[in-house]
């Protein structure tokens, strides 16, 4: 059988075209050129804060990106040009104290504060626990003037987006994402949802924010562990869309790792760009744009059902997932050694695992039959075809597939 290729990431001179375009309504543009790639041994206790805006017509909302800089949410909100005078603040509880910092900023601006502490961990992201939110927006007697502030990582950024989407059939959403893998990715571009036993993310709605948050000095205080997670995703930008960006990696692996404070603002920043970007282009997934988002995915939903949800953390999976993408890919002719090799050691500088022990070839691609992305019974892969370039690509064989994943979890790859 040969693989069909469904849907491409744009070639070279129509990427740099856009990234261009794209950039003129930055107020701060960063640029991974080779004068760049090497940050200053300094770290300034001031650095600018960068802004993107996601470009989606009358949804069109501004990103925020900087080092503290949470005590500016009244400024922020009031530029959005929406009047609001009630914000309720729904927050993880192990970020209470960010939470506590930000209702007082919005206090002393004379904002009536509601505040509810969402549990940690998936669980939350539960019909029960939804309908505690709705009755306690009841309560605090929201409307379509109050504005909602998720302060926390993906659980509480998707669980309180969905609510906001739903209460009063619609009201404003503020994302304050203070986990990496958060402001990279799921505070971006309008996902909310919650899930049903056995099934992740089946309900929920598209709702775009109005506004983004993004304040790097909540990761100065992350597990480690959580934070090398996230650094996953800002590679899988830089495979998909912006080789740029993994250079930059590549040559600031150590910072990168160490939360250089300049280091952090400026991966976020691209990462949200190449996002930014890719949601402009597919708001819906309606056109297949949106699924090279998904590189690594498929292989790393199929490890956390095998493993265990909560055996590995998503960054974690995600890493090993790219690379038996890569694998596949490099079986399939579509790269060589040298890009599996490259892939392999910038996911080793950043401390990501890429192999889990014992993991049987056979049930993984038995999980990845109910992947999302299967479609007429046909499971897809995203798989790079060079640095900055993927391809969403159907009818690769069983016994390929199989044997990526065997390779990748020995030494022949």
């Amino acid at each position: 059988m040969i693989p069909t290729v469904l849907f491409a990431t744009l070639d070279e001179r129509k990427r740099n075209t856009r990234c261009e375009a794209e950039r003129l309504v930055y107020n701060t543009k960063t640029s991974f050129s080779s004068a760049q790639k090497d940050l200053s041994m300094e770290t300034s206790n001031s650095i600018a804060t960068r802004e993107i805006i996601v470009q989606l017509r009358e949804r069109s909302y501004p990103i925020h990106i900087g080092h503290e800089i949470l005590s500016g949410m009244p400024e922020l909100l009031n530029a959005t040009g929406e009047s609001c005078v009630h914000t309720i603040l729904l927050y993880d509880e192990n970020v209470a104290a960010i939470a506590l910092r930000l209702g007082k900023s919005l206090e002393r601006a004379e904002y009536r504060i509601s505040s509810a502490a969402i549990p940690s961990g998936e669980s939350s992201k539960s019909v029960e626990r939804l309908e505690e939110i709705w009755r306690f927006l009841l309560s605090e007697h929201t409307d379509r003037s109050s504005v909602v502030i998720a302060i926390g990582g993906g659980v509480v950024g998707d669980l309180a987006g969905f609510a906001a989407a739903t209460f009063a059939r619609g009201i404003r959403l503020v994302q304050v994402p203070t986990t990496l893998l958060s402001q990279v990715d799921s505070s971006v571009g309008g996902k909310t949802g919650i899930n049903l036993p056995g099934t992740k993310n089946i309900v929920g709605a598209f709702w775009q924010p109005s506004l983004v948050v993004i304040d790097t000095q909540s990761l100065t205080s992350l597990p480690q562990r959580e934070y090398l997670s996230g650094l996953a995703e800002v590679v899988k930008y830089g495979i998909i869309m912006l080789p740029e960006l993994f250079e930059f990696l590549e040559h600031n692996a150590s910072r990168v790792v160490g939360r250089d404070r300049e280091a952090m603002v400026n991966i976020v920043e691209q990462s949200c760009l190449c996002k930014a970007s890719v949601v402009k282009e597919d708001e819906r997934e309606t056109s297949g744009r949106r699924a090279i988002l998904n590189y690594g995915h498929t292989f790393a939903h199929a490890i956390e059902s095998v493993t265990g949800y909560g055996t590995l953390l998503h960054g974690e999976a995600v890493a090993i997932g790219m690379h038996m993408a890569a694998t596949l890919a490099m079986f399939l002719g579509r790269v060589d050694q040298g890009f599996v090799d490259r892939q392999r050691a910038l996911l080793q500088q950043l401390e990501l695992p890429i192999q889990f022990p014992n993991l049987s070839p056979n049930k993984l691609w038995h999980a990845m039959q109910h992947d999302k992305k299967v479609e007429m019974g046909k499971l897809r892969f995203v798989l790079p075809t060079r640095l900055g370039h993927v391809e969403l690509v159907q009818g690769i064989s069983q016994d390929s597939v199989i044997a990526a994943i065997a390779a990748s979890a020995s030494s022949e790859a």
